[in-house]
């Protein structure tokens, strides 16, 4: 999942970025109001964090445009500002939720996941292809039903092969959506990630998920339903 966090205080943006990481989440950061509308009009994102304080006060400005751009985007609001009148206006400009400063990451993470589920029809919240299964919200992986434990590398990495179902994927796109390097990078980081991946997602079963395509790179799909739709979306 992508967020977009637009925070004025360079150390606090750095700090959320580093601890959303291992929770398997794609951040972009933005430290001022016009940079984050320019990003909210041209990338989609799962859900934005606003600090009310950017672009010298105007927070405000910045929730309208984006609640007019996206209507159905989760918005979450940091602030400084403990009035409880202040609090009640930023909500009825179109924030979803309010963590005031100085808050903890567990808190902000919880409010986080807590507001994707409540959007889970839009943000596409289950991934499924055969007896796979990869929830983007609870970050969690079974496969006919049994529990697999991966690494946040390793789960953007079946994100993206399960994203394009069906289709070849290759080391160039791995890199660039999963890894955000290069293609000419001297790297083999795609290669010994999918050898880890397909240990653990294929294993001992007789139906194997992840193939190699020679001198392309990979693709996932299940083979008895080769010629038909590869990948379904949960409307749960």
């Amino acid at each position: 999942m992508r967020l977009l966090v637009a925070e004025s205080d360079p150390a606090v943006a750095t700090f959320l970025q580093t601890s959303f990481d291992p929770e398997r989440y794609t951040v972009d950061l933005s430290d001022d109001g016009t940079d984050a509308k320019y990003w909210v009009e041209r990338r989609h994102y799962d859900l934005a964090i606003l600090d009310l304080d950017i672009g010298r006060g105007q927070g405000r400005q910045v929730l309208q445009f984006v609640r007019a751009k996206r209507s159905q985007l989760p918005i979450l609001v940091l602030s400084s500002q403990h009035r409880a009148e202040e609090c009640a206006e930023v909500l009825d400009l179109g924030a979803d939720d309010l963590l005031l400063k100085p808050f903890s990451f567990s808190e902000l993470s919880t409010r986080v996941r807590a507001l994707l589920r409540k959007v889970a029809p839009f943000a596409e919240k289950v991934l499924w292809l055969d007896d796979l299964e990869l929830n983007r919200v609870e970050h969690l992986v079974k496969r006919a039903g049994r529990v697999i434990k991966l690494t946040p590398k390793e789960f953007g990495l079946l994100e993206c092969l399960m994203r394009n179902a069906g289709r070849h994927v290759t080391r160039a796109q791995i890199l660039k959506q999963v890894w955000k390097l290069p293609y000419d990078t001297l790297t083999n980081v795609v290669d010994v990630y999918v050898s880890y991946l397909r240990k653990k997602i294929n294993g001992p079963l007789d139906r194997k998920l992840i193939h190699t395509v020679r001198g392309i790179g990979y693709e996932i799909h299940a083979v008895a339903d080769r010629a038909g739709p590869q990948l379904v979306k949960s409307k749960e």
